[in-house]
């Protein structure tokens, strides 16, 4: 019999072995550490709703996570997640396209200032930019800039200080400022604003614009922080809506199968990004959409513990998760601006 390339591989690649004769609690090998991330180092994280996920289990196995913007003094901590704190590892919100993460960086280190990023309704202030950070807005614009110039100290530190950059890929899909650019985490005029087609354009994402960005981001990250090291993964979670005339489905599978060609590729050319597969790991066929809620979106539990579990293996815990904030056993559904888009929030 001639001898060929595909005759003397390991299981795992074959999808028979690997996938059609396993349960998917059973899969092995589907990621392998191409680092090692040392518990002890500050690690930073940011991205779509799904990396709140990431966040807590990191938080909570022991990992020196950073929380570069915390709350005031005796803040409430029923109110914590509602203004914004704690959700990542400062309080931008939801960062949903590179172009978002890109223009946060440039603006934190003073390379980017938005035309109009505030608006003002019955006296209040809200940023178009985190429209939903600051429940009721903010009082004045002496307390917006003071808040702000506190944000961007934190973004800088976050920035500087973190020896491994978390960011998971959420959106292709975004509303843009026509006059200079900039990207809006959701449309404005659904959490705060006024839509207003003469200043706002939809813009979806090719993959060379986000390769584009990204590769602009990290170099930016790495002038100020030369070792820092970038982990990258891709949010499992559908699309509450699309802008673009087609079927949800549709731009969601365009969506997710443009960021994780990104994604790969960026892992593939640079030995000091890596790619975890979470999106794979509750996408993919084994799975059998059993880790979504009957909405089909948000992403179960015990979802999450499957996707922690394949990343612990090769990044083993300080200590055994606790469980969540006030001992719950089930975690709370992230905060998601994306849900405003049809008026779920």
């Amino acid at each position: 019999m001639i001898d060929h390339p595909y005759r003397h591989l390991p299981e795992n690649r074959y999808w028979k072995q690997a996938i059609a004769q396993r349960a998917v609690f059973d899969l092995a090998d589907l990621y392998k550490k191409k680092f090692f991330i040392d518990p002890s180092q500050p690690i930073a994280t940011a991205g779509s709703c799904f990396a709140q996920h990431i966040a807590k289990r990191l938080q909570r196995s022991g990992y020196r996570y950073m929380d570069a913007e915390r709350p005031p003094f005796n803040f409430p901590t029923d109110s914590l997640e509602k203004f914004g704190y704690g959700l990542y590892s400062a309080r931008f919100g939801n960062v949903y396209t590179a172009r978002q993460l890109l223009q946060l960086a440039q603006r934190a280190f003073g390379d980017f200032q938005p035309i109009e990023c505030i608006v003002e309704d019955n006296g209040r202030i809200f940023d178009l930019l985190r429209p939903t950070i600051q429940s009721g807005g903010f009082a004045c614009h002496e307390e917006y800039n003071e808040i702000l110039g506190y944000h961007f100290r934190a973004v800088r530190h976050m920035f500087t200080r973190c020896s491994l950059f978390v960011f998971t890929f959420g959106l292709t899909e975004a509303w843009v400022d026509k006059r200079d650019g900039t990207v809006f985490p959701i449309c404005p005029g659904t959490a705060a604003g006024e839509y207003n087609p003469e200043k706002y354009e939809f813009k979806n994402f090719t993959a060379s614009e986000i390769l584009s960005d990204m590769k602009q981001f990290i170099a930016l990250v790495r002038n100020v922080n030369p070792d820092v090291r970038f982990l990258f993964t891709v949010s499992p979670v559908p699309l509450v809506a699309t802008a673009e005339d087609r079927h949800v489905l549709v731009s969601t599978v365009y969506s997710k199968s443009v960021l994780r060609t990104v994604a790969g590729e960026l892992e593939q050319t640079d030995p000091l990004i890596d790619y975890f597969p979470s999106y794979e790991i509750i996408s993919g066929v084994p799975s059998r959409s059993m880790f979504f809620e009957p909405d089909m979106r948000t992403v179960h539990t015990k979802g999450v513990d499957l996707v922690m579990e394949h990343f612990f293996r090769e990044h083993p815990p300080v200590k055994q998760s606790q469980p969540a904030m006030g001992g719950e056993t089930e975690e709370r559904d992230p905060v998601c601006d994306e849900l405003f888009l049809k008026g779920q929030a």
